[in-house]
């Protein structure tokens, strides 16, 4: 693993613990060269996922921009990382082990919905005011009007 501080090829592992969904493992390192300190993530990649998006475009399933999405929809809301984490975990397990090699951005978009819905309401709303690509005021009134009546009727 390379230095994030000197980029020196060698590195040792001082501590090796599972994170709390048991899905990645932590890795505290120690640079050979200049002894500087620096944790890692190892997670399972069960297959090579591709995204096909609208206009036959296709690009490789990137956890980090799902994370990304995912974090900014839950901004300034009181979500810890870890069930952000989880979600995101959640999700891409869902992916890998569909069977599939090639998925519509379109299922993620739903997937994200679905997990975000159980998560936080307005997080939710967020998610969907770009994913359904809202262009007035009266489609945000709307979305979370419906919202409003489903968590009444559970």
């Amino acid at each position: 693993m390379r230095c994030p501080f000197c980029a020196n090829e060698d590195s040792q592992v001082k501590d090796s613990r599972p994170t709390e969904d048991g899905a990645t493992i932590r890795r505290r390192r120690q640079c050979e060269s200049c002894a500087a300190r620096f944790t890692t993530f190892e997670r399972i990649q069960l297959r090579e996922i591709t995204i096909s998006k609208s206009g036959d475009k296709r690009e490789a399933f990137d956890r980090g921009k799902l994370e990304r999405s995912i974090s900014l929809a839950c901004q300034k809301r009181s979500i810890d990382n870890e069930r952000i984490e989880q979600l995101v975990s959640g999700i891409q397990r869902q992916l890998e082990t569909s069977g599939e090699n090639e998925i519509p951005s379109k299922r993620i978009g739903e997937l994200v919905m679905d997990g975000l819905k159980q998560l936080d309401t307005v997080a939710y709303i967020r998610f969907a005011s770009v994913y359904k690509d809202f262009t007035e005021a009266s489609d945000f009134e709307d979305f979370a009007g419906s919202v409003q009546d489903a968590a009444k009727d559970q």
